[in-house]
């Protein structure tokens, strides 16, 4: 998906049935396994945002689409799990990375970074309310809708409208988004890695345990 300035200007007035027409997906590769758990590690354009010590045994990393609604499933139904069991308890570390299908999702994303800036635990806040709230700003006026919600955790109506113009950062959400696409084989959502290894779609807390577990104890 190549986004350009003009393109997502018009795409956050539409409504979303009309986005859904109008735009085309990320172009799907073959699927393959990520090369090692280094390629997965490494940060590209932007800094991670991760919740659970840096040096933990395990890291979880989450590709996802803020448009996605088997990513708002996955954030609802069984993060909370995995946060009580593994994250608060220091034994993993989660990082959450975007993986826009969509110039919305693109729009969602950008929104997240400029409410949180550095602020990982601020992050996770702000993409838990964009999940919650999918229905709301995806399939009404996106804009109109993304403000009230930027307005909500203090930014200011031209904070909002300076973010979702912010072109630097729409291109390092881009650049992000090509390595895991091109490197990491990543062309769903949600896509996992555990250490490395490739989990694709939306999981059970029981499946992640499965996962997790073992790597805790060798």
């Amino acid at each position: 998906m190549i986004i350009t300035r003009r393109d997502f200007t018009a795409a956050l007035a539409l409504t979303g049935a009309a986005a859904a027409i109008g735009l085309s997906p990320l172009q799907l590769i073959s699927e393959a396994f990520a090369q090692n758990a280094v390629d997965v590690a490494k940060p590209v354009s932007l800094p991670d945002m991760a919740l659970g010590p840096k040096d933990a045994a395990v890291t979880v990393t989450e590709y996802a689409s803020m448009t996605c609604p088997h990513c708002a499933a996955f954030t609802e139904q069984v993060f909370p799990k995995i946060k009580e069991a593994f994250i608060d308890t220091g034994k993993i570390r989660f990082v959450f990375r975007e993986f826009p299908l969509d110039i919305k999702a693109a729009a969602g994303s950008m929104l997240a970074r400029c409410i949180a800036k550095d602020d990982s635990g601020k992050y996770f806040a702000v993409i838990d309310m964009l999940f919650k709230q999918q229905n709301d700003w995806v399939l009404k006026n996106t804009a109109e809708t993304l403000t009230r919600i930027g307005k909500q955790a203090g930014l200011s109506q031209q904070a909002v409208e300076d973010c979702l113009k912010d072109q630097a950062l729409l291109d390092k959400i881009a650049a992000d988004q090509k390595y895991a696409n091109e490197v990491l084989k990543v062309n769903s959502t949600p896509t996992f890695f555990i250490n490395g290894e490739m989990l694709k779609g939306e999981q059970s807390f029981e499946e992640f345990s499965k996962k997790i577990t073992p790597l805790l104890k060798s």
